[in-house]
Protein backbone atom coordinates (compact mmCIF):
# COMPACT_ATOMS: atom_id res chain seq x y z
CA UNK A 1 0.00 0.00 0.00
CA UNK A 2 1.37 3.40 -1.00
CA UNK A 3 1.08 6.31 1.44
CA UNK A 4 0.37 9.92 0.55
CA UNK A 5 3.22 12.41 0.88
CA UNK A 6 1.04 14.73 2.99
CA UNK A 7 1.05 12.08 5.69
CA UNK A 8 4.83 11.98 6.21
CA UNK A 9 5.05 14.56 9.06
CA UNK A 10 2.01 13.10 10.86
CA UNK A 11 3.23 9.52 10.52
CA UNK A 12 6.75 10.32 11.72
CA UNK A 13 5.47 12.30 14.70
CA UNK A 14 2.93 9.59 15.58
CA UNK A 15 5.59 6.87 15.38
CA UNK A 16 7.96 8.85 17.60
CA UNK A 17 5.17 9.37 20.14
CA UNK A 18 4.29 5.68 20.00
CA UNK A 19 7.89 4.70 20.75
CA UNK A 20 8.10 7.29 23.55
CA UNK A 21 5.04 5.80 25.22
CA UNK A 22 5.93 2.15 24.76
CA UNK A 23 9.65 2.22 25.58
CA UNK A 24 9.28 2.69 29.38
CA UNK A 25 6.50 0.09 29.52
CA UNK A 26 8.71 -2.59 28.04
CA UNK A 27 12.03 -1.38 29.46
CA UNK A 28 10.99 -1.17 33.13
CA UNK A 29 7.74 -3.17 32.99
CA UNK A 30 5.79 -1.25 35.67
CA UNK A 31 2.59 -3.07 34.66
CA UNK A 32 1.69 -6.76 34.34
CA UNK A 33 2.65 -8.30 31.03
CA UNK A 34 -0.97 -8.67 29.93
CA UNK A 35 -1.61 -4.94 30.52
CA UNK A 36 1.54 -3.91 28.66
CA UNK A 37 0.60 -6.16 25.74
CA UNK A 38 -2.94 -4.76 25.64
CA UNK A 39 -1.71 -1.15 25.64
CA UNK A 40 0.79 -1.98 22.88
CA UNK A 41 -1.92 -3.58 20.76
CA UNK A 42 -4.24 -0.58 21.30
CA UNK A 43 -1.61 1.98 20.32
CA UNK A 44 -0.54 -0.10 17.33
CA UNK A 45 -4.18 -0.20 16.24
CA UNK A 46 -4.42 3.60 16.45
CA UNK A 47 -1.27 3.94 14.38
CA UNK A 48 -2.73 1.50 11.87
CA UNK A 49 -5.80 3.74 11.50
CA UNK A 50 -3.52 6.72 10.79
CA UNK A 51 -1.68 4.69 8.16
CA UNK A 52 -5.02 3.71 6.62
CA UNK A 53 -6.12 7.35 6.49
CA UNK A 54 -3.14 8.34 4.32
CA UNK A 55 -3.49 5.43 1.89
CA UNK A 56 -3.31 6.07 -1.86
CA UNK A 57 -5.57 3.74 -3.87
CA UNK A 58 -4.71 2.72 -7.41
CA UNK A 59 -7.49 4.00 -9.69
CA UNK A 60 -7.76 4.07 -13.45
CA UNK A 61 -10.99 5.30 -14.99
CA UNK A 62 -11.94 6.48 -18.46
CA UNK A 63 -14.95 8.78 -18.78
CA UNK A 64 -16.52 10.76 -21.59
CA UNK A 65 -16.25 14.51 -22.09
CA UNK A 66 -19.81 14.94 -20.81
CA UNK A 67 -19.07 13.29 -17.44
CA UNK A 68 -18.32 15.10 -14.18
CA UNK A 69 -16.67 12.61 -11.81
CA UNK A 70 -16.60 12.73 -8.04
CA UNK A 71 -13.81 14.88 -6.58
CA UNK A 72 -13.53 12.65 -3.49
CA UNK A 73 -14.69 9.55 -1.64
CA UNK A 74 -17.64 9.95 0.69
CA UNK A 75 -21.39 10.39 1.06
CA UNK A 76 -23.59 12.82 -0.88
CA UNK A 77 -25.12 15.06 1.80
CA UNK A 78 -26.40 18.07 -0.20
CA UNK A 79 -28.10 18.42 -3.59
CA UNK A 80 -29.73 21.80 -4.07
CA UNK A 81 -29.98 24.89 -6.24
CA UNK A 82 -28.06 27.72 -4.55
CA UNK A 83 -26.62 31.16 -5.21
CA UNK A 84 -22.82 30.87 -5.53
CA UNK A 85 -21.43 34.22 -4.28
CA UNK A 86 -17.67 33.88 -4.63
CA UNK A 87 -17.06 33.37 -8.34
CA UNK A 88 -20.16 32.82 -10.48
CA UNK A 89 -22.41 35.21 -8.53
CA UNK A 90 -25.46 33.41 -9.89
CA UNK A 91 -27.44 30.23 -9.28
CA UNK A 92 -25.75 26.85 -9.56
CA UNK A 93 -26.52 23.23 -8.70
CA UNK A 94 -24.58 22.32 -5.57
CA UNK A 95 -23.56 18.73 -4.79
CA UNK A 96 -21.72 18.27 -1.47
CA UNK A 97 -19.80 15.15 -0.48
CA UNK A 98 -18.92 14.49 3.17
CA UNK A 99 -15.66 12.65 3.81
CA UNK A 100 -15.44 10.73 7.09
CA UNK A 101 -12.04 10.18 8.77
CA UNK A 102 -12.02 6.65 7.32
CA UNK A 103 -12.46 7.74 3.70
CA UNK A 104 -9.60 8.26 1.25
CA UNK A 105 -8.91 11.99 1.57
CA UNK A 106 -7.29 12.62 -1.80
CA UNK A 107 -9.17 15.13 -3.96
CA UNK A 108 -9.47 14.57 -7.72
CA UNK A 109 -10.22 16.88 -10.66
CA UNK A 110 -13.87 16.27 -11.65
CA UNK A 111 -13.28 17.47 -15.23
CA UNK A 112 -10.39 18.22 -17.55
CA UNK A 113 -9.54 21.70 -18.77
CA UNK A 114 -7.67 24.78 -17.58
CA UNK A 115 -7.70 26.19 -14.05
CA UNK A 116 -9.19 29.68 -14.29
CA UNK A 117 -9.52 30.52 -10.58
CA UNK A 118 -7.97 29.57 -7.23
CA UNK A 119 -8.46 31.11 -3.80
CA UNK A 120 -7.60 29.97 -0.27
CA UNK A 121 -9.66 31.27 2.65
CA UNK A 122 -8.73 30.82 6.33
CA UNK A 123 -11.74 30.30 8.57
CA UNK A 124 -13.54 28.37 11.28
CA UNK A 125 -13.69 24.61 11.88
CA UNK A 126 -17.41 23.88 12.11
CA UNK A 127 -18.45 20.27 11.56
CA UNK A 128 -18.30 19.61 7.82
CA UNK A 129 -22.04 18.99 7.45
CA UNK A 130 -22.97 22.32 9.06
CA UNK A 131 -24.86 24.56 6.54
CA UNK A 132 -22.43 27.46 7.12
CA UNK A 133 -19.26 25.39 6.73
CA UNK A 134 -19.23 26.16 2.99
CA UNK A 135 -18.81 29.89 3.67
CA UNK A 136 -17.35 30.13 7.20
CA UNK A 137 -14.80 27.28 7.42
CA UNK A 138 -11.24 27.14 6.17
CA UNK A 139 -11.62 26.38 2.47
CA UNK A 140 -10.08 26.48 -1.00
CA UNK A 141 -12.00 27.24 -4.19
CA UNK A 142 -10.89 26.00 -7.63
CA UNK A 143 -12.58 26.61 -10.99
CA UNK A 144 -11.75 24.61 -14.13
CA UNK A 145 -12.98 25.54 -17.62
CA UNK A 146 -13.85 22.77 -20.08
CA UNK A 147 -15.03 23.11 -23.71
CA UNK A 148 -18.18 21.04 -23.01
CA UNK A 149 -19.06 21.87 -19.40
CA UNK A 150 -17.95 25.47 -19.37
CA UNK A 151 -16.68 26.33 -15.89
CA UNK A 152 -17.14 24.01 -12.89
CA UNK A 153 -16.31 25.15 -9.37
CA UNK A 154 -15.21 22.76 -6.62
CA UNK A 155 -14.46 23.78 -3.06
CA UNK A 156 -12.43 21.95 -0.39
CA UNK A 157 -13.86 22.59 3.08
CA UNK A 158 -12.14 21.79 6.37
CA UNK A 159 -14.17 20.06 9.08
CA UNK A 160 -14.03 19.97 12.87
CA UNK A 161 -10.97 17.68 12.83
CA UNK A 162 -9.24 19.02 9.73
CA UNK A 163 -6.56 21.64 10.27
CA UNK A 164 -4.89 21.67 6.91
CA UNK A 165 -6.15 21.91 3.35
CA UNK A 166 -3.63 21.15 0.60
CA UNK A 167 -4.43 22.46 -2.89
CA UNK A 168 -2.04 21.99 -5.80
CA UNK A 169 -4.10 23.83 -8.45
CA UNK A 170 -3.02 27.28 -9.59
CA UNK A 171 -4.56 29.67 -12.13
CA UNK A 172 -3.49 28.81 -15.66
CA UNK A 173 -2.44 25.25 -14.83
CA UNK A 174 -3.89 22.31 -16.81
CA UNK A 175 -6.36 19.94 -15.14
CA UNK A 176 -6.76 16.29 -16.07
CA UNK A 177 -9.99 14.56 -15.04
CA UNK A 178 -9.30 12.02 -12.29
CA UNK A 179 -5.88 13.44 -11.43
CA UNK A 180 -5.07 14.64 -7.92
CA UNK A 181 -5.56 18.32 -7.17
CA UNK A 182 -5.41 18.29 -3.37
CA UNK A 183 -5.71 16.60 -0.01
CA UNK A 184 -7.62 17.40 3.20
CA UNK A 185 -6.45 15.99 6.52
CA UNK A 186 -9.15 14.17 8.50
CA UNK A 187 -12.92 14.86 8.41
CA UNK A 188 -14.03 17.32 5.71
CA UNK A 189 -16.16 17.80 2.61
CA UNK A 190 -16.00 18.92 -1.02
CA UNK A 191 -18.69 21.02 -2.75
CA UNK A 192 -19.30 20.91 -6.50
CA UNK A 193 -21.10 23.77 -8.26
CA UNK A 194 -22.55 22.70 -11.61
CA UNK A 195 -24.67 24.38 -14.32
CA UNK A 196 -28.40 24.25 -13.51
CA UNK A 197 -29.10 22.05 -16.55
CA UNK A 198 -26.59 19.35 -15.56
CA UNK A 199 -28.04 15.83 -15.54
CA UNK A 200 -27.44 14.45 -12.04
CA UNK A 201 -26.34 10.83 -11.67
CA UNK A 202 -26.49 10.66 -7.85
CA UNK A 203 -29.03 11.03 -5.05
CA UNK A 204 -28.81 12.10 -1.41
CA UNK A 205 -27.15 9.41 0.68
CA UNK A 206 -25.26 7.81 -2.21
CA UNK A 207 -21.69 6.66 -1.52
CA UNK A 208 -19.26 7.81 -4.19
CA UNK A 209 -15.60 7.21 -5.06
CA UNK A 210 -13.25 9.93 -6.21
CA UNK A 211 -12.27 9.77 -9.91
CA UNK A 212 -14.59 6.78 -10.46
CA UNK A 213 -18.21 7.73 -9.69
CA UNK A 214 -20.02 9.94 -12.20
CA UNK A 215 -21.75 12.79 -10.37
CA UNK A 216 -23.42 14.46 -13.37
CA UNK A 217 -23.40 14.74 -17.15
CA UNK A 218 -23.55 17.77 -19.34
CA UNK A 219 -26.53 18.09 -21.69
CA UNK A 220 -24.38 19.72 -24.36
Amino acid sequence: MRLHREGTPTLLLSFALLCFMLFPLWQWQPLPLWATTAITALLAGVYGIILWFFRVPSRTAVHGDRDVVSPCDGKVVVIEEVFEPEYFKDKRLQVSIFMSPLNVHINYHPISGTTTFYRYHPGKYLVAWHPKSSTDNERSTVVVKHPVHGEVLFRQIAGALARRICTYSREGSPAQQGSEFGFIKFGSRVDLFLPLDAELNVQLGDRVQGALSVIARSKH
